[in-house]
């Protein structure tokens, strides 16, 4: 297929474009086979570059002769086209409806992506498994790096390379695999590196209403323990969802079964109720009706700050077995790929040091996540904006994100990177130039052959000059566990990711927004990665403090629902 054949009108002059804290700017409008573009020659203005694949949905009015297309984006932007001639317009509606749907991944942009700056390092080999386990056998003989799924039949959402315990053969593997959700088996997480203590990650265990037991997985497990040592499952369903589970064929483990292991039950939602989540959040967040109480009652009913709050607090329950309790842990759901992630990524967080400086929370991304089998092209498919129904779609990793900046927040000395980091990433994983976020597992990447035709977005992120900006200047090293608050009112609402993104939508709607021209930059920078969104993060403070502050005291008043 040509992308000719869909671009019905290339290019408008005469086109109109409002964005949040930016003056309207009138320019030419063009449409290329991934981008829409408006370029302007008033003095002080940028062009606008935005990915066809960034676009949720669009809303199209029409005025007399005058159309208006209102593009709703998945990072949460939104932002309006006053487009002269009906047909023009009907036409450059019809074009964007059509590329940002594209099904075939062969058509994406990261396949034709072209950087203009030089690889000094290719981000595809900075994080291999092989590198990884080295820090860990310099510690440790007990654990080996096994290759029994380098054909990926063992398990689809593992990578080829794994960390198992030495006492374990690949055979036995293989039976435990049978006997997980998905084929995964327990494998390492993280290595305590203070006491010995580890943390493992695995899919639910296929008991079923008979009690089906595996010895290979018992064993598994148990090779981590230390003699005369518990151990701890955390399992991230309610119990009464567990044992639903069973007459799926899923189910827990037994306590007959595991007697050196307690298990713990905790409530983190299940992805599928995620997105409805952050739906009411961006409603709520765009509700005109300027009325206080009836916003902060829909905030409360998105329920996004308590699945912030479950999620804290149950990684740093992992966090404490581990380092405060000397015990190793196994965490699972159901299938292992969402709610296991967010836990087991945050708990490194909160014990490991090197997780918290750029280079080092890039490998937790890539091993954690990227490698761990988290199904970025599933879950991000469509965002809050979405006139679709939700099918596979949830924002499972902005959540981590939201996290993340809560810790960052409560410890801003501890971190090398800063907001824009993390931004940069929700964006990232949600549109891209870069091949990073493609994909559903290392399976799906190998079949892609991304790391030989696309860039890798640590190829741009670590560059000298684009890092910097990454930098925290408040930041010097530390060496401790940071424990993070999970009160009420230390949690706030993330405006970056969502809130303000959304309500600054508010104020652009009733003609209230304002804002200076900017200096000019270079044309390319978008095209490098540098996202329109972040740079308004100066002007957000002012607009913040009054909701937030607000939000802080209700949070305060009723605990027990914020």
């Amino acid at each position: 297929m040509e992308f000719a054949e869909l671009i019905k009108t290339p290019r408008v002059d005469g086109v109109v474009l409002h964005r949040p804290f930016l003056p309207t700017v009138e320019g030419t409008l063009c449409l290329t086979g991934h981008h829409l573009i408006l370029s302007s020659r008033q003095d002080n203005t940028e062009e606008l570059w935005l990915l066809h694949s960034n676009i949720d949905s669009i809303e199209k009015r029409f005025v007399g002769s005058q159309g208006t297309i209102i593009v709703k984006c998945k990072d949460l932007r939104v932002i309006q086209l006053d487009i002269p001639g009906m047909e023009e317009s009907l036409n450059i509606a019809s074009s964007i409806e059509a590329l940002s749907t594209l099904d075939s991944v062969s058509l994406m942009y990261p396949f034709f992506y072209r950087p203009m700056f030089e690889v000094i390092e290719d981000g595809w080999n900075l994080f291999l498994p092989e590198e990884a386990f080295k820090d860990i056998e310099s510690v440790t003989d007990e654990w080996r790096l096994s290759s029994v799924n380098k054909d990926f039949t063992v398990c689809p959402s593992y990578p080829p390379l794994l960390v198992v315990p030495k006492s374990m053969d690949d055979d036995a593997l293989r039976k435990a695999a049978t006997f997980r959700h998905g084929g995964r088996f327990p494998v390492l997480s993280y290595y305590h590196k203070k006491n010995g203590m580890v943390m493992m990650r695995a899919g639910q265990p296929l008991t079923g209403t008979n009690g089906r037991r595996c010895k290979e997985d018992e064993k598994l497990i148990n090779a981590t323990l230390r003699a005369g040592k518990r151990g701890y499952i955390i399992d991230t369903r309610t119990i009464n969802l567990a044992q639903q589970a069973k007459a799926r064929g899923g189910g827990f483990e037994q306590e007959a079964n595991y007697p050196q292991w307690r298990r713990i039950h905790k409530a983190i939602e299940r992805w599928s109720i995620l997105q409805e989540s952050l739906i009411k959040l961006v409603e709520a967040c765009n509700d005109q009706s300027h009325s206080m109480d009836r916003w902060l009652s829909k905030l409360e009913a998105s329920n996004w700050q308590t699945h912030v709050k479950e999620i804290l607090t149950t990684a740093c329950l992992a966090a404490q077995c581990i380092d405060r309790e000397g015990a190793s842990v196994l965490v699972h759901g159901t299938e292992g790929t969402d709610s296991t992630l967010q836990v087991t990524s945050l708990a490194q967080i909160i014990l490991d040091p090197a997780s918290r400086t750029i280079r080092g929370f890039e490998s937790l991304v890539e091993r954690e996540w990227l490698q761990a089998g988290h199904p970025f092209q599933q879950r991000c498919a469509q965002s809050a904006y979405s006139m679709g129904k939700p099918r596979w779609e949830a924002p499972v990793f902005l959540l981590f994100l939201d996290c993340v900046w809560q810790i960052l927040r409560q410890f801003p000395c501890s971190f090398q990177f800063n907001e824009h980091f993390l931004v940069l990433l929700f964006q990232h994983a949600y549109a891209s130039q870069f091949g990073t976020f493609m994909g559903n597992n290392a399976a799906d990447r190998v079949k892609l052959k991304l790391s030989q035709k696309t860039v890798s977005l640590w190829s741009w992120v670590n560059r000298p000059q684009e890092m910097e900006r990454f930098l925290n200047p408040l930041y010097e090293p530390n060496s401790l566990v940071i424990w993070p608050s999970v009160a009420p009112q230390s949690l706030l609402l993330w405006e970056a990711s969502s809130f303000l993104l959304c309500f600054m939508t508010l104020f652009m709607a009733n003609g209230e927004l304002g804002g200076e021209p900017r200096a000019g930059r270079e044309k390319e920078r978008e095209m490098e990665g540098q996202r329109e969104s972040t740079l308004a993060v100066s002007y957000w403070t002012f607009l913040a403090d009054a909701v937030l502050l607000t939000w802080k005291a209700v949070c305060g008043l009723s605990a027990g629902h914020c």
